[in-house]
């Protein structure tokens, strides 16, 4: 946080930019009035700045992009928001809108000098640092100063009006993915979840900024936590200086002739530089302070009656390779961190899956059994374990399960099937009775997608069905010879000591054999 002294001299450049022999109409001039007030300096509580605002009167001007009274000194801004770094031929600043484009308003042409500042939003006026929850003032309520509150809420009717123009949030959404795929393709690999997915993604975004424009604490925080979560994908902000020309561009291609105006452009110029800004400040602090993934409940299914298979959906993107763990706390337990296995495919959607059973009527589990429902929300950390699949292929493969340790291994099977791996993989899946295999017709047909997958189930007591019957150990040790294979075990505590042990006498190297540690 900068001292109050700095704060209260960082206020902003508006209305830079415009030639000075450049003629606008009256109609033009009171048109402009209220695009300029969108870059005037704002002094509400949450910028910090002192004293009391003087009344503003939006009249119409001759000259709107020519500053008035004095020069206001501005902070340093990065190098980024100054113009210095020029990433592509066409890129003129971090708004994302290009050398040479001029910007239409009806049928008139503008266009700002190169290099010039954008306007800033009312609501943010401090560019490197968060705005100071203060005290709230009696005459407003919300923290705001009402003018200024007035040009937030108009500079997202700009939004809005001009996303509806451009053909609603999906349809920009996909062709900003689309762009930013061609133009950057590692940027969207990065991203879980296939084409559909990311547009989804993408459309979310879009339409939750826009709802959001009018709380400023709320869209900084957010905006945060979606830099933090885009690091952990391994995004660094660095590499998304094209997004804002992509968006341009999206907006703009879906407007008929004429529509894509100047108060468009100022609006989502200004929008993108403070996105841009506080993304980068949530990846910084995410290399110090862990991100955590909101998610909701979007399927929930009681396999057994102590038994639940359940699909979240978390709002902002989750990484996770197959075979990892996340811990998942729910609302009625904040201080318990419970681990859980992550049985979702994240090449196909951004849904995880956890596979939970629960022994007693208290904790996690037994809350995510007996007390969740679709629409709940829970928390997850970031991604852990190192019982993925090796990048190259090479040795077959040998997957053991117990009761709900099939879960890590389904997403095993799962990437096999998506990736078209040429390994050979058997999954035994071990179980006291035939009503434990909750999730069999899922996990054959997933092996059937696979190339050469093959899944064993193994049932200890009762009638085993068309299945094998024994002990899971004994039916590894009749199907076949091992040594050659990498194993992957999943389940409880002491099955995983048994099956190791059984596996080392079978021929398997120690550091051939795959597991969790139990917690």
């Amino acid at each position: 946080m900068v001292p109050e002294d700095s704060a209260r001299r960082a206020v902003v450049r508006a209305g830079e930019g415009r030639p000075g022999n450049a003629v606008t109409t009256p109609e033009e001039a009171g048109r402009y009035a209220d695009v300029e007030a969108v870059g005037k300096p704002s002094r509400n509580q949450f910028a910090g700045l002192p004293g009391r605002r003087a009344e503003r009167v939006v009249r119409p001007v001759a000259e709107p992009w020519a500053p008035e009274g004095p020069e206001f000194e501005a902070g340093p801004r990065p190098e980024w928001a100054a113009g210095g770094r020029v990433r592509d031929d066409r890129v003129r600043d971090e708004g994302g809108f290009l050398q040479g484009d001029a910007q239409r308003d009806g049928g008139a042409h503008a266009t700002r000098a190169a290099g010039a500042p954008a306007p800033r939003l009312p609501g943010f006026d401090l560019p490197h640092v968060m705005p100071p929850m203060v005290s709230r003032s009696p005459g407003a309520g919300d923290g705001m100063d009402p003018a200024d509150d007035a040009l937030l809420r108009q500079t997202q009717r700009l939004l809005s009006t001009s996303l509806t123009f451009a053909g609603g949030p999906v349809e920009v959404a996909e062709r900003l993915r689309v762009a930013l795929l061609q133009a950057h393709p590692s940027l969207m690999a990065a991203l879980p979840g296939g084409p559909a997915t990311r547009t989804a993604q993408l459309a979310r975004a879009l339409t939750w900024l826009v709802h959001h424009l009018d709380r400023p604490p709320v869209l900084v925080e957010g905006t945060g936590r979606l830099g933090a979560a885009l690091a952990a994908c391994e995004i660094e902000p660095g590499r998304m200086h094209l997004v804002g020309a992509a968006l341009a561009e999206a907006m703009r291609a879906g407007m008929a002739p004429g529509q894509w105006r100047q108060d468009f452009d100022l609006a989502w110029r200004s929008t993108w530089q403070h996105v841009y800004e506080w993304i980068s400040h949530g990846a910084a602090r995410a290399a110090y302070d862990p991100p955590v993934w909101d998610a909701t409940v979007v399927m929930h299914e009681r396999r057994r009656p102590d038994l639940a298979v359940v699909r979240l959906r978390p709002e902002l993107p989750m990484p996770f390779r197959p075979g990892q763990f996340a811990r998942i706390q729910v609302p009625e337990l904040p201080a318990i961190w419970r681990p859980y296995s992550l049985a979702g495919a994240p090449r196909r959607d951004d849904l995880v899956e956890l596979h939970v059973r629960a022994k007693t009527t208290s904790g996690v589990s037994a809350a995510l059994v007996y007390r969740t429902n679709v629409g709940d929300r829970v928390r997850l950390s970031r991604a852990e374990g190192a019982m993925t699949l090796p990048d190259e292929p090479g040795r077959n493969l040998l997957m053991i399960a117990g009761d709900t340790g099939v879960a890590p291994l389904k997403a095993l099977l799962t990437e096999l099937a998506d990736t078209g791996d040429p390994r050979s993989a058997v999954l035994f899946w071990g179980v006291r009775d035939l009503g434990e295999l909750y999730d069999i017709d899922e996990i054959a047909e997933t092996a059937r997608a696979a190339r050469r997958a093959t899944v064993v189930p193994v049932v200890s007591e009762g009638d085993p069905g068309p299945y094998a019957s024994g002990l899971v150990t004994d039916a590894v040790a009749a199907y076949g010879e091992w040594s050659d294979h990498e194993v992957y075990l999943a389940g409880p505590p002491l099955m995983l000591t048994a099956t190791s042990l059984a596996l080392q006498q079978l021929g398997v190297a120690p550091e051939r054999i795959h597991h969790d540690a139990p917690e």
